[in-house]
């Protein structure tokens, strides 16, 4: 008889000293780094105040607390509200997460994830069920922020060696978005240095 095949979960990702020194370098450019379950490893101040400033800044670093950008963007009211045409980013994210299976067909966080999904999202259930939905490149997104309103901006993923994404959003330059995007990164830089100093 065949003994069952233990299906291990991969050791927690981590962030190398090299993807922390981008984040450093890229300073008022948000940066979000995910893992192969699309959980944020890392972010710097301005990646944490366009895609979560209702979290925690230092979420990230609670390894088996993380934020994961999928449940995100399918279960959490804020980061719905975040995107105007949130069906396309919801595909897009369907989309990563088959790529991330295909890769990793054994993986079992990431079929835990992919069920827990479908179970508490019916758009969620179809699309992944939807054999169709591709990963695309670059992507531009109308953005709703709460504190700077509507902003246009544009998200690029550059995969590295540990199969993680660094995800770099950016504005056009001398655009309305642009002055709505160095607004939210200026007041939030100068409020997380103000936070201490209250305490």
């Amino acid at each position: 008889a065949r003994r069952p095949v233990t299906r291990r979960r991969p050791p927690p990702e981590r962030v190398t000293p090299a993807v922390r020194q981008l984040l450093a370098a890229l300073g008022d450019v948000p940066v979000v780094v995910l893992g192969r379950y699309r959980d944020v490893l890392a972010w710097n101040t301005a990646g944490h105040a366009l895609f979560a400033g209702h979290l925690a800044p230092d979420a990230p670093e609670r390894t088996g607390q993380r934020p994961n950008l999928a449940r995100l963007v399918f279960l959490d009211p804020h980061t719905r509200e975040l995107y105007a045409d949130w069906p396309a980013k919801a595909r897009a994210v369907v989309a990563t997460l088959r790529m991330a299976s295909g890769r990793h067909p054994d993986d079992p966080g990431l079929a835990t994830l992919v069920g827990e999904l479908s179970l508490h999202s019916t758009e969620f259930a179809a699309w992944w069920a939807d054999q169709r939905v591709k990963a695309g490149g670059d992507a531009v997104y109308e953005m709703r922020h709460p504190l700077v309103g509507a902003m246009t901006v544009t998200h690029q993923a550059l995969l590295t060696e540990d199969d993680q994404h660094v995800v770099v959003a950016t504005t056009e330059p001398g655009s309305a978005s642009h002055a709505a995007m160095t607004l939210l990164t200026h007041t939030t830089a100068t409020a997380r240095r103000e936070s201490p100093a209250r305490g």
